[in-house]
């Protein structure tokens, strides 16, 4: 949010061929009250990231793998009982993809997800 101009930020992630995208984009320039639509795959270097937060249920073995696992890809342990974790982890969607697919056979319970966010590199602002 630019608090500034009052302004929110809404990061729509899709894909298709340039002419698709190009719908997408006049459409949704005509939602009221749009000021601006930027493509980050064209206008330059960008940042990207997802947070996900990932309940395992465990004990014994399965609870140490988890926390292994976690460890290597930097998650973190934001809540925690006898018999399961809450894992916070952000970075690209195929990290947070891999982290999902190791924890399946661990005693993966549920999965939230942000999607992705993204803002453009640089000192400019929207």
């Amino acid at each position: 949010m630019d608090a500034e101009k009052g302004l929110s930020r809404i990061t729509v992630v899709t894909s298709g061929t340039p002419m698709i995208i190009e719908q997408i984009k006049a459409q949704l320039d005509r939602l009221v009250p749009v000021h601006t639509i930027s493509d980050l795959t064209v206008e330059g270097p960008s940042v990207e990231r997802e947070l996900a937060l990932v309940k395992v249920r465990g004990t014994g073995n399965k609870r140490v793998e988890a926390l292994r696992i976690a460890d290597i890809f930097r998650a973190r342990a934001i809540d925690s009982t006898n018999e399961s974790f809450v894992f916070e982890i952000s970075g690209s969607t195929r990290k947070l993809d891999a982290f999902i697919a190791l924890m399946m056979p661990l005693g993966l319970v549920e999965v939230s997800r942000t999607g992705v966010v993204a803002i453009a590199r640089g000192a400019k602002g929207i």
